[in-house]
């Protein structure tokens, strides 16, 4: 356990699912979940403990890691274990209630959010995965920020003094099939539109290419969407492929990265898929709006899809679900996407050696 680095695992939306799929996961994949800690509070893993418990079953013991002890120290801690960095601010402060949207829920969150980047950053722990928050919480709290990539963004700017337009990101949701990278992340149709423009999409090319050229080992193949039906119909339908995507594209290409398109969006993601019938024909699709690319990915399963942060100085990942407010606290909930994000952040975090 030594040799690895720590792990930080947010707890999430304390009123949603994230704490009871965290302790699951900590439950049925000890050997994935090896140094992983949470960062959260006790009361709440606790009581994800006790959910997901069923007759027969032997207890899932919650220890605490303090300041007497460095959470990067966790060669003692045994299997099924669920081991929490219990956060200052949040000691004595009752779990929300499940299944609802409340300010304070939405305070602890975004607190455990920014502890994992901020230690990510001071290298300190080699990767966070971030369990699910609710947007509606956050902008309760007042966090003006609308999801985890917004939120990370900002830290990482922060960290490294400069502006958020120097520190652009993309979201990546990926599983064993199909990758896909957004243009755009969470703003309203009609603004989506409008940030495909062609630094935005050259911007995301090169963001993709030098992502994943870090984890394959090789620059990969962008296969990129269209915006419109058919992805314009030579501009029947619309002249963004021909004004601003293909534009973006050449010019990605004339920097060395090996993007091909626009093509239809309708197709693009079935050529991509890759099964083991038949290799895709490109490692990654680059959509031009949040659901467009997302979809895709959720349709062929969501305890197997990862979301991946691209473009900051850390590695983090997250499942590819919400908060399930519906079915929180009733021990339910499929830990495997975590899991799945666990282990693709093991894999990012991993340092390449050269050839």
């Amino acid at each position: 356990m030594n040799a690895l680095p720590a792990l930080a695992i947010t707890q999430g939306d304390p009123a949603g699912i994230g704490p009871e799929i965290v302790a699951k996961a900590f439950r049925d994949a000890p050997q994935v979940l090896r140094g992983c800690f949470v960062v959260g509070d006790l009361p709440t893993m606790r009581r994800a403990a006790s959910c997901i418990m069923r007759p027969g079953q032997p207890s899932l013991p919650v220890a605490r890691l303090g300041a007497h002890r460095a959470p990067v120290d966790l060669a003692d801690i045994p299997p099924r274990c669920l081991p929490v960095w219990q956060l200052p601010e949040l000691e004595g402060v009752a779990p929300a209630p499940w299944g609802r949207v409340s300010a304070e829920a939405g305070r602890a969150a975004a607190a455990c959010v920014v502890w994992a980047a901020r230690a990510a950053l001071r290298g300190e722990v080699a990767a966070l995965v971030t369990a699910p928050l609710h947007k509606e919480a956050l902008a309760a709290a007042g966090v003006h920020h609308p999801g985890h990539t917004e939120l990370l963004q900002a830290e990482a700017a922060l960290h490294a003094g400069v502006s958020l337009q120097q520190m652009p990101v993309r979201m990546m949701l990926a599983n064993d099939e199909l990758r896909t990278v957004l243009v755009s992340i969470h703003v309203a149709l009609r603004d989506a539109i409008t940030a495909v423009t062609q630094d935005s999409v050259l911007q995301t090319l090169r963001i993709t290419h030098a992502a994943l050229s870090r984890s394959l080992g090789r620059a990969p193949r962008i296969g990129v969407a269209g915006l419109n039906p058919h992805a314009g119909e030579g501009g029947l339908f619309g002249r963004e492929e021909l004004e601003i995507i293909a534009p973006a594209v050449t010019q990605a290409r004339s920097e060395g990265i090996d993007a091909h398109g626009p093509f239809a969006p309708d197709t693009i993601f079935m050529r991509a898929r890759s099964t083991p019938q038949r290799a895709g024909e490109f490692d990654v699709v680059l959509a031009m709006y949040h659901d467009q690319g997302l979809i895709p990915v959720k349709y062929l399963g969501v305890d197997k899809g990862v979301n991946v942060t691209l473009g900051l100085p850390l590695v983090r990942t997250s499942p590819d679900h919400g908060t399930a407010f519906d079915i929180a606290g009733q021990g339910t909930a499929d830990a495997e996407s975590l899991i799945e994000a666990v282990r693709m952040a093991r894999q990012l975090a991993r340092p390449r050696t050269s050839p």
